[in-house]
């Protein structure tokens, strides 16, 4: 009857260390779960810790940042102070140059201009001489004509002539004159005199008669009209 007993009790024991590994290897999954958990929990703080650093970071950057060069340059301590004053010494040297180069072509110019002109009053002085030279011409077959002369007419005549040359060859360069006689006095055309009563009353304020004649050359005022006014 031993050996039964024996071996229920052999089945018991075993069956007592079966549940207690059963609980042994509960206990250790939980555990492992447990670490798992544990190691994800930790992996997640350590993600969102290095995130929360990296968007610090760029939010610190300067916003001259460029990600693909690197690092910012100051472009102040990039150059050495000895560049930076070569740097301006050949700037200035250029700028020194141009303002040469400037001068000198507006002295070109200047000179240019001053004999431009210069030749220009010349040759108009030039021209005006040619067209009176036939007049000077005429005047002078005119003084020898005179000096034998005996019909006055034709003596006035001949200087009536000249006179209607001079006047038309003076006319082709511009030249007209001013009118002055029976108009109102103006002072951008006549230059007073003096002033008489006026003959009539429609002559007051105007000029009664003209003792030096005025003229224009492209209308403009070369020379006043000498004028006596009524009041």
């Amino acid at each position: 009857m031993h050996p039964p007993k024996l071996l229920g009790g052999f089945f018991i024991e075993l069956s007592a260390r079966l549940t207690h590994s059963e609980h042994m290897a509960k206990n250790l999954k939980t555990r492992i779960r447990n670490i798992f958990a544990n190691m994800n929990t930790e992996e997640k703080r350590v993600e969102e810790t290095t995130e929360e650093q990296n968007t610090n970071a760029e939010q610190a950057l300067p916003d001259n940042h460029n990600p693909d060069i690197g690092a910012h340059e100051d472009p102040a301590q990039s150059h050495s102070p000895a560049s930076e004053l070569e740097k301006w010494q050949i700037e200035a040297a250029d700028w020194k140059d141009k303002y040469l180069r400037l001068y000198a072509e507006f002295d070109n110019f200047r000179k240019r201009s001053m004999k431009e002109r210069v030749d220009l009053l010349s040759t108009a002085s030039a021209d005006v001489i040619r067209e009176m030279l036939p007049v000077i011409d005429d005047f002078d077959r005119a003084v020898r004509a005179n000096e034998t002369a005996v019909d006055l007419d034709a003596v006035k005549e001949g200087f009536v002539l000249i006179h209607s040359k001079l006047y038309k060859k003076l006319e082709s360069k511009g030249l007209r004159p001013v009118e002055a006689t029976g108009k109102l006095f103006d002072t951008d055309f006549h230059e007073a005199i003096t002033q008489i009563p006026a003959p009539s009353p429609d002559m007051v304020g105007k000029v009664v008669d003209e003792l030096e004649k005025g003229y224009l050359l492209h209308e403009k005022v070369i020379r006043f009209s000498k004028v006596v006014i009524g009041q």
